[in-house]
């Protein structure tokens, strides 16, 4: 690991996909974190590049990755690229002596995974996947709550999400060799993740996916060859702990807008209580004994942020402004030098899970999980 006596200040970033989740996300953290300085920015579109220097603050602009990936003056590298680059990205930076955050799924199947989490091992580089939701405040305040022993021994995990998404063109997103699958790897991945989280491993799973929507046109009406991918997954698993889970994702439950943030639903049954996270109220958690009906409860102040996060919580949306916290926890693990949470091997381990609901569904069975070591 990179020691602190070693580093730059601030610690220099290049994105490598300038598109909306940089723009929404990564950008805004940088800006508020003085530990941080957006270096460089590139994208395979020198059009997008164009509106980006315009909107962003950064040094250089490229479209060459391997630029980006590669210079003197880039200490971190943040991808938010189409899935299919991201090993490739990723493997570089690592050998290149860069510290490395990557959007889910990190790859197209477990496999492209386990290479980049250990080319990131191999060079002792942070390495870190951007599975925002475990920053919710109400998610944190949960995860302390059961592992602090309120709710009782844990017994059922749940989670919903859905969407009201136009059933027009994803993209590069709905064709398997670009992104390897839809909502499972897109959506149900981070709920795998969280839930991992919360009861530790899965042990064995059983899974289906359907795709219901052809998205054979874009939104401005061309043609376009139809979706490969699933609009909808779940998966019923039963972790180590003997605790069970269910998880049920799509992007086409109608009337689920809620201002564009959908319906998100993640609850632990435990044998003393019960408790509800949503995204749409991330600072309020819903909790319930016997006999006490399920009932709001506003989030303690320290969960609303990590304690040294340089945002104010009272300020932006609440569903929105927690993931900026995605970049202090990647800054700190650089600084601190130390590993960041969630890493690339959470990312990892929600991966294989996710290729076993495919793996099931084609063979319409359960799926037993196997431990990867670290």
């Amino acid at each position: 690991m990179t020691t602190i006596s070693s580093l730059h200040s601030p610690i220099r970033f290049a994105i490598v996909g300038a598109g909306a989740v940089s723009d929404y996300h990564h950008v805004p953290a940088i800006r508020l974190d003085p530990r941080a300085r957006l270096t460089v920015v590139c994208d395979a579109s020198d059009e997008l590049l164009t509106r980006r220097r315009k909107d962003w603050q950064a040094d250089h602009f490229t479209t060459d990755f391997r630029d980006a990936c590669t210079r003197d003056d880039v200490d971190a590298v943040i991808i938010a690229t189409p899935n299919y680059t991201h090993r490739e990205i990723a493997v570089l930076a690592a050998q290149s002596g860069k510290h490395v955050m990557c959007e889910k799924p990190l790859g197209l199947n477990a496999e492209e995974v386990r290479t980049m989490y250990h080319a990131c091992r191999a060079a002792g580089v942070v390495h870190m996947t951007a599975f925002t939701y475990r920053f919710a405040p109400s998610m944190r305040y949960m995860r302390q709550l059961l592992h602090q022993g309120h709710l009782g021994e844990p017994r059922h995990f749940r989670s919903q999400r859905f969407l009201d998404w136009p059933e027009t063109s994803w993209g590069w997103r709905q064709y398997k060799d670009k992104a390897g699958a839809g909502d499972l790897f897109d959506m149900t991945i981070h709920r795998i993740d969280f839930a991992q989280d919360l009861l530790g491993p899965l042990e064995q799973i059983c899974g289906a996916v359907a795709r219901f929507a052809p998205r054979d046109q874009t939104p401005d009406g061309r043609v376009c060859p139809p979706s490969e991918v699933d609009d909808w997954s779940c998966l019923i698993g039963e972790f180590k702990n003997r605790a069970t889970g269910v998880w049920e994702g799509t992007t086409l439950a109608k009337g689920y807008g809620r201002n564009g943030f959908g319906h998100e639903w993640a609850e632990i049954n435990g044998s003393e209580g019960s408790a509800v996270y949503r995204l749409h109220e991330p600072n309020v958690l819903l909790l319930g004994k016997t006999g006490q009906d399920l009932a709001p409860v506003t989030v303690p102040p320290e969960f609303l942020k990590p304690k040294d996060s340089p945002r104010d919580p009272k300020q932006g949306e609440p569903a929105t402004v927690f993931r900026y916290d995605l970049v202090w926890e990647f800054v700190s693990a650089i600084v601190e030098g130390r590993d960041a949470v969630p890493s690339f091997y959470d990312g990892l381990r929600a991966q294989i899970v996710a290729d076993a609901v495919l793996r099931s569904y084609e063979k319409r069975t359960w799926v037993t999980i196997p431990d990867e070591p670290r």
